[in-house]
């Protein structure tokens, strides 16, 4: 049996992996919700959260459109290797329990 993983470390791996996937063009709420199926709420609240790990995450609006229609882009991932990230994304991903 797997031990759980403390709410510290599931916010902590959330954060990366979400910055992950947004770094790998999956760069918009609803994309994020289809990729792990987490809930909306987590998704944008994850977004946010991005700052206290210093990753500049971004909104890009689509040009010519009149909502908030565009993606996220990861502009910088401070003290982040996101190479390490990357190379670890499907361990981050089991651990959390995404799809």
């Amino acid at each position: 049996m797997t031990k759980a993983l403390s709410k510290t470390k599931s916010s902590f791996y959330r954060r990366l992996y979400v910055a992950h996937l947004i770094a790998q063009g999956v760069a918009s709420v609803p994309a994020l919700i289809e990729a792990t199926g987490m809930p909306r709420r987590t998704a944008q609240d994850t977004i946010t959260s991005l700052a206290e790990l210093d990753i500049e995450c971004v909104f890009e609006k689509s040009e010519g459109e009149r909502h908030n229609i565009g993606h996220y882009t990861i502009k910088h991932w401070g003290a982040v290797d996101p190479h390490w990230v990357a190379d670890n994304a499907e361990r981050l991903r089991q651990a959390l329990g995404y799809r």
